[in-house]
């Protein structure tokens, strides 16, 4: 018989590198370069670009010195107010995560040590330029200078909640900061910033999209579908996988990181793949704003990777010591990038120790005082403090029948109860 002399077949199943109890050892990562990979030029053809799909862009070298031609030269101001807004980001986590413990939401979701790839992104796009993000994006409404008081009446669900209690706690929706509505189902927002990108272009505008998802969302039908739509009509879109080695207690090799890179998966549509240090607020700015520019100039989307590293549990639902090493975070080989930055802030002359520690004391006074202004307006342990009256609204454009007459019910059998 044909292949009687053949091994049975087998599977592969991946596993992770480290297991709890395990010591992380990274002395066998491949550390790149900082400023090795080369920049091509806005217009370049993706079949010219392969390589950067497997390289890596480093711009901060461990001196925390900016090397090579992904240097953004960003000014000092834009610098700062990266470090600041990284700063105020973290320093909110922290402080709504103990909210969720002292039982004054449900639920919240850290993005500690993802940090620079929203907040740097958010740096590179213009205002204007629609976010579609995923539920670690918290950074993307700070850089944006978006009211935390408002972001934290979300999150309590309470009487000032704009989204009426209709969202989970984290998952927020702001129009006015180009924020679009996250989802909790993954991996929705690919395909919708594709048809909003597609559309803007229909029109003649000239905002662009920008969409996240996390690196194991990539398994999803709806990123492939949004990759097609995207390469085929080369929509000005930018596709960011937040590779942060692990979705929820999956790590990344299920999503298939034992093959080949994320941003790999740019090739087989013929689309730019950038794969980008995601602890390096300057690679991530640098790369962002290639991407855009791309975009803008009608060369189509890109997809970045940024490499980086989920420091905390996926939720406050969630207990990472019971599938990783405990210290795989704080032996990460790329770092922190609030440390990074700031080294390299410190190292330029314009910033020092003293005023970073009086900046962390301010963000976290800043987000002390805005919970307290958000607490006035209620919390969960107090009850929902929607009406029950605009159930029905806000969901179609005309309300349809039957639902106008389920209104009208309700209304009636609260009339005669008195209530």
């Amino acid at each position: 018989m044909t292949g009687r002399n053949l091994p049975p077949l087998s599977l592969h199943v991946p596993e992770p590198s480290f297991r709890p109890g395990d010591e992380a050892d990274y002395s066998s990562f491949p550390m790149p370069v900082a400023g090795a990979v080369r920049r091509p030029e806005v217009g370049a053809a993706p079949a010219e670009m392969r390589d950067l799909a497997y390289d890596m862009v480093r711009v901060l070298d461990p001196d925390g010195v900016a090397q090579g031609p992904w240097d953004p030269r960003l000014s000092p101001e834009t610098l700062l107010k990266m470090l600041r807004s990284m700063a105020l980001t973290r320093a909110f986590d922290e402080r709504l995560y103990r909210a969720q413990r002292q039982g004054k939401t449900s639920f919240y979701m850290k993005c500690t040590g993802e940090e620079a790839t929203s907040i740097a992104a958010a740096h590179a796009l213009d205002y204007d330029d629609m976010c579609f993000p995923s539920y670690r994006q918290q950074g993307l409404l700070i850089a944006r200078d978006w009211p935390i008081v408002d972001m934290i009446n979300q999150i309590y669900s309470n009487r000032a909640d704009r989204l009426k209690g209709r969202q989970m706690p984290i998952m927020y929706s702001v129009r006015d900061a180009n924020f679009f509505s996250i989802s909790g189902n993954l991996t929705t927002q690919y395909p919708q910033a594709v048809g909003w990108a597609m559309a803007s272009a229909a029109r003649g505008d000239t905002r662009i999209a920008a969409a996240w998802c996390g690196e194991g969302s990539t398994a999803e039908g709806d990123f492939h579908s949004a990759m097609t739509f995207a390469a085929v009509y080369r929509a000005p879109v930018i596709f960011n996988v937040i590779n942060n080695q692990w979705a929820i207690s999956s790590f990344s090799g299920f999503a298939g990181a034992e093959a080949t890179t994320f941003a790999a998966r740019a090739i087989g549509y013929g689309i730019a793949g950038l794969r980008v240090d995601g602890n390096d607020a300057l690679a991530v700015y640098a790369a962002t704003q290639w991407a855009a520019d791309r975009a803008r100039s009608n060369h189509g989307p890109t997809l970045i990777e940024h490499f980086t590293y989920r420091a905390e549990g996926h939720s406050t639902s969630d207990d990472p010591t019971k599938y990783r090493s405990a210290d795989e975070g704080t032996k990460w080989p790329l770092g922190d990038p609030i440390a990074r930055l700031k080294k390299h802030v410190i190292g330029l002359g314009i910033w020092d120790e003293e005023r970073h520690a009086a900046m962390d004391r301010e963000v976290a006074e800043q987000v002390k005082a805005a919970q307290r202004e958000a607490e006035k307006n209620g919390v969960l342990h107090d009850g929902l403090k929607q009406s029950f009256d605009p159930m029905f609204e806000d969901v179609f454009e005309t309300m349809p029948w039957h639902l106008e007459e389920q209104r009208e019910q309700m209304l009636e059998e609260r009339k005669a109860a008195g209530i």
